[in-house]
């Protein structure tokens, strides 16, 4: 096994790993994702798919670097979720809340009803002080290093 099948082999199993984690939280844990929490997982299904392609084809070398970008896109997307729940910003008015001064009884009333279950802006749980969309974006960025270092030891 080469050394760029065995980075890419970990980035693989890596990302694969943050996909059965958070699936754990939400169905074992009981702790239901936002609409930020999923698009998290989207890029890492991407990669897992990515880096099956790239043990099957090792010489498309391009696939290291799709990699990295899957990584980065989900570790963009955690780091901006984890702003949000710091109230460093504010996140899609899909998913956080909003303010609701100047709000007619009717208004807030609809405000209310046609709010998410699960809010953006909440942090569900955390470790150290880092939230699980914080993690994600640390591990991720850990990921994109490997993807980077799997495509540098290309052949």
């Amino acid at each position: 096994m080469t050394k760029k099948s065995v980075l890419v082999a970990l980035a693989t199993i890596g990302s694969a790993a943050l996909l059965l984690g958070a699936w754990g939280f939400q169905y074992l844990g009981g702790l239901a994702p936002c609409k930020m929490c999923i698009w998290q997982r989207y890029p890492h299904a991407v990669a897992v798919v990515i880096g099956v392609a790239a043990l099957a084809l090792p010489r498309f070398g391009i696939l290291p670097l799709l990699g990295a970008a899957a990584a980065a896109t989900t570790g963009a997307i955690g780091a901006f979720h984890a702003g949000v729940e710091q109230g460093w910003w504010e996140g899609p008015s899909t998913c956080t809340s909003g303010d609701i001064s100047g709000l007619s009884n009717d208004d807030l009333f609809d405000q209310i009803m046609n709010a998410p279950l699960v809010r953006c802006d909440e942090i569900p749980w955390e470790m150290l002080g880092i939230s699980m969309a914080g993690w994600n974006a640390i591990a991720s960025a850990v990921l994109m290093l490997i993807w980077i270092a799997a495509w540098r030891a290309r052949a």
